[in-house]
């Protein structure tokens, strides 16, 4: 199976900043491409960042262009996810997907556990 590790969630202060790493291990060939979700109490899940794997193309939520940024090392294949000039209203559990081939015959999606994320004075 396919291993996402996220890591790096905390409290933070308005203003402030927070990275945050997702790795993937597991039965792995290639991976397509990997993103940031976030889902906060009362909410739906929401796509915050992906990144394609191999050209490195980014997509951001409206909310977090310009704050928040997107980057992948390949060797270690992990993703990250800068966040900076946080607000209360990113606060939520943020989850790590990726989107991998584990052959060259076969795909499949893999989530994360979660990293709490609380912005807050």
């Amino acid at each position: 199976q396919v291993q996402l590790v996220e890591s790096g969630g905390g409290l933070v202060q308005p203003g402030g900043s927070l990275r945050l790493s997702c790795a993937a291990s597991g039965k792995i060939f290639s991976i397509n491409a990997m993103g940031w979700y976030r889902q906060a109490p009362g909410k739906q899940r929401e796509l915050v960042a992906t990144i394609t794997y191999s050209g490195g193309s980014t997509n951001y939520a409206d909310s977090v262009k310009g704050r928040f940024t997107i980057s992948r090392d390949s060797a270690k294949l992990t993703v990250y996810l800068q966040m900076n000039s946080l607000k209360p209203e990113d606060t939520a559990v943020y989850y790590c997907n990726a989107d991998v081939l584990i052959s060259i015959w076969s795909q499949t999606g893999a989530w994360g556990q979660g990293t709490q994320v609380t912005v807050a004075s």
